[in-house]
């Protein structure tokens, strides 16, 4: 069976690579679009906010309102509505516009994200569905790494809107592609919202939604301090702060790829508990190597990108296996993207409050390593739950 799903699975992974370019393209297009609208730099930052905040907050609510009966017009529609607004995006000549296309993109982003996890996944059989998962979050971690300085590359050529343009054109392909591929998909159980709602009361799932705002709390608040940190403790050596996040990034496409076999072998909460220990491990070191020498913080940035990629491919299938009977794991897992989000923004903004207490850049490590024990404490908790479940 899954031969036959492998092509829907990997133009949604398609559409993920385009939907993790569009993520992070905005900020390297800021200085351009400064320019080119002639507004100031913290007025274009809002491009950010716009498509950030649609995706982590307006997501969830359009997946819990769309109906059970419409999954796969839901996904087709969320992604053309993506595809539409980058076009758009590209053509616009008001900086209002613009802002209000890229919130839109945002909203198209996150819903089709969801609802292409929890569509690969319901189409795959269950021994290959972590695999299915890892494929589409290797997409969208490709798309960041590889699809984000070739689209800024091209803007330094072509000009800021060519970099959407490109967007737009991979998001097409995935469009009509799945247009074409994408099977009927198994009939979700007709939900009201108000029973929808009540996900928000299921300990399992609030557990691992907790698990993965820690997660992002440590690992991507982290990553917005990454370049302070070397510059302090690597005594000159980083010259430049992009090798480092090339590491980090190709970390994460490998960590992503190559969760999915584990996913499907090992029990999930064991595996996220390993993740989570490694993640905290890795933050803790990462001062400590980086004092030693400007090669040898590698090793950590690379485990630490992997492991932070790698999961959400566990987190995602046990929130779809913790709600298949219910019929809501689409939302389950937008809850997730937008835990996601809302821990970057907390660790950002918890990092920034540091440095204005004038506390040294390495120790922002150390607190990003505690913050992921907490998650390792978290799961644990979880673990509990389940062998508590399985004894009765």
């Amino acid at each position: 069976m899954f031969r036959s799903t492998q092509s829907p699975v990997y133009l949604v992974a398609l559409g993920a690579f385009a939907l993790g370019m569009a993520s992070y393209v905005t900020a390297g297009l800021i200085p351009m679009i400064e320019t080119a609208f002639a507004v100031p730099v913290a007025l274009a930052a809002q491009l950010v906010t716009a498509f950030t905040l649609a995706y982590g907050l307006g997501s969830p609510l359009f997946v819990a309102l769309l109906p059970a009966e419409r999954q796969r017009g839901g996904l087709l529609v969320a992604l053309g509505l993506f595809v539409l607004a980058n076009a758009g995006s590209a053509l616009a000549t008001d900086f209002s516009v613009l802002l209000a296309l890229r919130a839109v993109a945002g909203i198209g982003a996150g819903v089709y994200l969801a609802m292409g996890i929890a569509a690969s996944a319901a189409l795959s059989p269950s021994e290959q569905r972590g695999k299915a998962i890892a494929t589409i979050m290797g997409g969208m971690a490709s798309g960041t790494v590889l699809g984000v300085p070739l689209s800024l590359l091209l803007a330094e050529r072509f000009g800021w809107a060519s970099a959407l343009w490109l967007v737009t054109a991979l998001g097409a392909i995935a469009l009509v592609g799945l247009m074409l591929r994408l099977p009927a998909l198994p009939a979700a159980t007709a939900t009201p919202l108000k029973a929808k709602l009540a996900l928000l009361a299921d300990g399992r799932v609030m557990v691992i939604l907790l698990v993965s705002l820690l997660a992002a709390i440590a690992s991507l608040g982290m990553y917005t301090f990454i370049a302070p940190l070397l510059a302090a403790t690597s005594q000159g050596l980083a010259r430049s702060v992009a090798p480092y996040l090339w590491v980090w990034g190709l970390g994460g496409v490998l960590g992503s790829f190559l969760i999915g076999p584990l996913v499907d072998r090992i029990q999930g909460p064991l595996l996220t508990l390993w993740i989570m220990l490694i993640l905290a491990a890795a933050l803790f070191l990462l001062p400590t190597a980086a004092m030693l020498g400007a090669w040898l913080v590698m090793l950590p940035i690379a485990a630490w990108g992997a492991v932070g990629w790698a999961l959400q491919v566990p987190q995602n299938n046990e929130l779809i296996k913790a709600r298949e009977l219910q019929g809501d794991g689409n939302l389950a897992v937008a809850l997730n993207e937008s835990a996601l989000y809302l821990g970057s923004a907390i660790g950002a903004a918890l990092g920034g409050v540091l440095l204005l207490q004038e506390w040294p850049a390495e120790a922002l490590g150390h607190c990003a390593g505690a913050v992921a024990v907490l998650g390792v404490l978290a799961q644990c908790l979880n673990l509990r739950r389940g062998l508590a479940a399985a004894v009765r």
